[in-house]
């Protein structure tokens, strides 16, 4: 039985890189509620269509921002 070629997804684009953002600053929580799940951890790179830098600069202000009581470490 032959198999049908798979498309490969198509990349998200980034919010940052698209928005010219350059420092993603760890007070501004409305930015970072949208790349935290409802039960509060950090969504992954492939979900939200970030580059990697940004990713890993994203979860070190999502982490500052838990630190400084910002955001919820988990929301019940």
């Amino acid at each position: 039985m032959a198999t049908r070629p798979t498309k490969p997804p198509k990349r998200k684009d980034c919010y940052f890189c698209k928005n010219k953002i350059d420092y993603i600053d760890y007070k501004d929580v409305a930015l970072l509620k949208k790349f935290v799940s409802d039960r509060g951890k950090i969504r992954s790179l492939r979900v939200t269509g970030t580059t990697p830098q940004h990713q890993k600069l994203l979860s070190q202000a999502i982490k500052n921002a838990r630190e400084m009581a910002l955001l919820p470490y988990s929301s019940r």
